[in-house]
């Protein structure tokens, strides 16, 4: 996998890990990444079998959210360095809108003309703002657990406990708790149709976020997604078509479903798929297989497919 430095103007710069050949493949997926992960996260996912067929057509394009890779240093502060402090740049952490406007920096210095976009939660959140920035880029877009919505009050507090014990305590029980939680469900055990695949992903992402993420870095992406602002009553510039994948018993589930109300309302609703995924919270890790097929049947209809498809669709839509 190629790692290459992207320059941009609020981000500051993207890494980004490239996979594959972006010159000879029949298309190009660019993945954003979700709270407390970075491009890891879609390792296990596209190492599936059930991804195979995409893998022979597609190049990837993973993008990691400044400071959120393993083992990064501690972003530049965000306010100006005090006298004597020896510190001599600060560096404000974008929004949201930011993230997503800025990532056609990437596709231009790529020379890219146009992607197909996967991510999940706050990933999922930046790449909807991209494609409604960037219409004439995006081929179009799968979305898991992506809310379209400010931050509730209820939200906003967590926040700023977990904000405040991530900067002076570092990684912690609570801040860990709530990483879980909106990754995994409230209620990830007791309803989970495979425990023993998601109790093997909630050890692994554990690991990464004691041992791979920055606390005081993740504090900053994590307010953030806290001070999003809301897209679903823009969401009529979103052109391309867009599939909605949210597990349900996933911490945003209902937001999910709220977001596809406004864009089946707001766009043509040829274009608007929804999938609920029974049983799971975390699509990704505890049904991959669900999600490759729902995937693959979105890109061939996006005109992208593999050219031969060898299994036959399970998934039935669910449309609110």
């Amino acid at each position: 996998m190629e790692h290459r430095e992207i320059s941009a103007p609020r981000a500051g710069k993207f890494n980004v890990h490239i996979e594959g050949d972006l010159k000879h493949k029949h298309f190009i997926i660019l993945t954003v990444h979700d709270l407390g992960c970075n491009h890891t996260m879609w390792t296990n996912f596209l190492q599936h079998p059930s991804m195979a067929e995409i893998n022979k057509r597609a190049a990837y394009i993973h993008v990691d959210i400044p400071g959120q890779e393993d083992n990064a240093a501690d972003l530049p502060p965000e306010h100006p360095p005090k006298r004597g402090s020896g510190i001599s740049v600060c560096y404000n952490f974008p929004s949201m809108q930011s993230l997503g406007e800025d990532l056609v920096c990437i596709l231009d210095q790529l020379d890219i003309k146009q992607v197909v976009g996967i991510g999940e939660g706050a990933g999922a959140n930046i790449l909807a703002r991209f494609a409604m920035a960037q219409p004439t880029r995006v081929l179009g877009v799968c979305l898991i657990h992506c809310t379209g919505t400010t931050a509730g009050i209820m939200e906003g507090l967590k926040d700023k406990l977990i904000g405040w014990k991530l900067e002076h305590l570092g990684m912690n029980p609570t801040a860990e708790a709530y990483l879980m939680m909106h990754r995994f469900g409230s209620v990830m055990f007791e309803k989970a149709t495979d425990q023993e695949e998601l109790n093997k992903s909630i050890n692994s992402f554990q690991h990464s976020l004691r041992k791979n993420i920055n606390a005081q870095n993740l504090k900053r992406f994590v307010k953030s997604f806290m001070k999003r602002t809301n897209i679903a009553d823009n969401i009529g510039k979103m052109k391309c078509p867009v599939l909605l994948v949210t597990g349900a018993l996933a911490s945003f589930n209902h937001t999910v479903h709220t977001l596809a109300g406004f864009m089946l309302s707001k766009m043509e609703k040829n274009k608007v798929e929804i999938i609920e995924v029974e049983g799971v919270a975390n699509v990704i890790e505890e049904k991959a297989d669900r999600l490759a097929e729902a995937f693959l049947y979105f890109c061939q209809g996006l005109g992208v497919r593999p050219r031969k498809v060898s299994f036959r669709a399970t998934l039935e839509p669910h449309v609110e």
